[in-house]
This record gives C-alpha cells, structure tokens and sequence, in this order.
C-alpha cells in the first residue's frame, strides 16, 4: 500500500529508483482531524510527503492567532520544513490535519542525500518551493489589498475546491482562525453573503451558491 500511494501520487515527479528507497526508509503516521503534526519551534529530523488527506500549514503571532498560508493537498510536501531541516532551524509554522492524513516521514539525512544526487527528487524540491512560495504571495496579496468578505468568499470557494464538493462542513471559529480575524466578523460576513444569495448556512455547514 505504500509503494503504490507513493507510485500514486510522486509517480510524476520522482524516478521508480527513487520511490522505491523512499519507501524503504520512510515511516508511515496516520494523524486524525485537528492533530498537529508540526508545531513551532519544534526540532525538526523528518521531512512529510503526504500521501492522502489534506494538511493547513499556519503561522502565529505573539498573542497565539494562528494564518493560514497554504494547504498541501496528496502528492505535496512542506517547503517550510524543508528549509527548517536543511538549515537546522526550529519550525517556524505549526501543520494541522485538516481532515484524517497519512504521510510518510522522511529522515533529513536521506532528503539532503537525495537532494545533492537525485535529478528528480531536485527538480520535486525546487518546484515544490516555487509553488509555496507563489501560494504565500497569494496570502500577503488577500492580506493587503481584498477586503474580509472578499476573502472569506475566496475561502470558502478555495475550501470547496479542495474538498470537491459545495457544501463545506465547517465552524465559524475555525474560518475565524484561518483568516486571522474574529468569529463575530465571521458571522456576520457569512450572513451578508447569504443574504446575498452567494451561500446559505446551516448549523456547521455552508453551501455555496455561485460556483
């Protein structure tokens, strides 16, 4: 099941050769809803590749608000981590399962081995920071120039990519959370957006109306 995940979903990026060492030295962790897999500050000797699932990759601020940067989705990994190992720096963000994740943990030393030797694995890496960095551009960008409801609705619409579906199952707190505001704010944006005809809310769940 581990070969064929890995096969799945780095099948395009990473040579056979490859794969097939990745799953021989990686560990397999399964993390629940919620569960934090990264937290700040914390010593970092494994690199994630995510196998199914999807991970948030937030930052916080002195008082404890949490930002969301990015979502990894299958088939992706944490360029932040990455630059942490490589430099041996503590985690600068904290990544949460947004919903039940399998990855397999690399050891620093293989990906460091990998990365001075392997063309493809090279290429995985440099391409993987080049599309964080862009998602992380994309975050300073909604920060500065859209307003909350422009954001939210991007969110929301983001969220509903993500999951495939219209009907997001969700709690004003958590979108709160991401959007580094407050669920007040929240709420009374969702409302205008429903009023709106953009979205109708039911208890824990909103369904968007104008994909």
């Amino acid at each position: 099941m581990q070969l064929e995940l890995l096969q799945e979903n780095y099948g395009h990026n990473l040579d056979d050769a490859l794969i097939q060492e990745i799953a021989e030295s990686g560990i397999i962790k399964t993390y629940e809803k919620d569960d934090i897999i990264i937290d700040i500050n914390q010593t970092l000797k494994y690199i994630p590749l995510l196998l199914s699932g999807h991970v948030k990759v937030l930052r916080e601020d002195d008082e404890g608000n949490e930002l969301l940067i990015y979502v990894l989705e299958a088939g992706e990994t944490c360029t932040m981590s990455l630059t942490c190992c490589m430099g041996t720096h503590k985690s600068k963000i904290r990544a949460v399962a947004e919903k039940k994740s399998t990855l397999l943990m690399i050891p620093v030393e293989k990906m460091t081995n990998w990365f001075h030797n392997n063309e493809s694995w090279r290429n995985f890496i440099l391409e993987s920071y080049q599309m964080r960095f862009d998602e992380m551009l994309q975050t300073i960008d909604n920060i500065a120039f859209m307003k909350m409801d422009e954001r939210l609705l991007k969110y929301l619409k983001n969220k509903a990519g993500l999951h495939d579906s219209n009907t997001i199952n969700i709690i004003h707190q958590e979108i709160a959370e991401d959007l580094h505001t407050s669920r007040v704010v929240v709420s009374r944006l969702l409302k205008q957006l429903e009023n709106s005809k953009k979205i109708k809310l039911s208890r824990n769940k909103i369904e968007l109306l104008d994909l």
